[in-house]
C-alpha cells in the first residue's frame, strides 16, 4: 500500500475499532454481524488490510454508521466541503482507474457520492448491497458498460442510468481512452437491524 492508502487504512481501522468498542462488541460479534471473517476484522482494525468496498459496506452496515462515517473524521459542522484530491480512494484498477468517495450523508438513509475513473479495460465488480439500495450513474467522459444482474448497457458521455444496487453489478471501460463517471448510491435503513443480502467475501 502507498502512503495515502496506508493512512486511509489506519484511519478506517481506528474508526471501526472505536465504533465496535462503543457498542461493547467483541471482534467475533462484529465479524458475525458483518458476515466477514474475524481475521478480516482484525486486519481492518490494525490497518493491515486494504479491504474491498463490499467488505467495508458490510462492516459499516453492521455498525450502523454508513460507509462515509468510516472514511472521514467526525464533524459538528453542518456543511462539509471535500476539496479536489481529498476524497477517499477505496478502489484502484489495474489500468489506473480509481473509485473515490467524495461525499456522504449519515444514517439511517445514507447517500454516497463517488467520482470514478476507469482506465482502458478496467473492470470493477460489485457484490449486491443491502436490500433497497439504488444507484444513479452519469458518464462524464469516455464510454462505460454497466452490467446489472447479467444485463449490460453501454453509456457514452452525458448518458445516465438508474439501477438497483442490491443485485450484483459491474462497471467496465470497453474503450481505449480513460472513462469517468459520477455515481450516487442510496442505501436506506443503515443501522436499523436489516442484514445485507449478499454472499461471498
Amino acid at each position: 500500500m502507498d502512503e495515502g492508502t496506508t493512512s486511509l487504512a489506519l484511519a478506517i481501522g481506528s474508526r471501526v475499532k472505536q465504533e465496535r468498542l462503543t457498542r461493547g462488541w467483541t471482534l467475533d460479534q462484529l465479524a458475525e454481524s458483518a458476515g466477514v471473517s474475524r481475521r478480516m476484522v482484525v486486519n481492518v482494525e490494525q490497518g493491515a488490510a486494504n479491504p474491498s468496498v463490499g467488505t467495508l459496506l458490510r462492516i459499516s452496515d453492521a455498525l450502523g454508521v454508513g460507509l462515509p462515517a468510516l472514511v472521514e473524521p467526525p464533524r459538528s459542522r453542518p456543511v462539509k466541503v471535500t476539496r479536489s484530491g481529498e476524497g477517499a480512494t477505496l478502489w484502484s484498477g489495474e489500468s489506473g482507474g480509481r473509485g473515490v468517495l467524495v461525499a456522504g450523508t449519515e444514517p439511517p438513509d445514507v447517500v454516497e457520492l463517488w467520482d470514478w475513473t476507469l482506465g482502458p479495460g478496467d473492470h470493477h465488480v460489485s457484490e449486491a448491497h443491502t436490500s433497497g439500495t439504488k444507484e444513479l450513474l452519469q458518464v462524464q467522459q469516455g464510454t462505460v458498460t454497466v452490467e446489472v444482474a447479467g444485463q449490460p448497457v453501454t453509456l457514452d458521455a452525458g448518458d445516465a442510468v438508474t439501477f438497483p444496487g442490491d443485485v450484483a453489478h459491474s462497471y467496465t471501460n470497453p474503450g481505449t481512452e480513460s472513462a469517468r463517471f459520477s455515481l450516487a448510491v442510496f442505501e436506506p435503513g443503515v443501522g436499523t437491524g436489516r442484514r445485507p443480502e449478499v454472499s461471498g467475501a
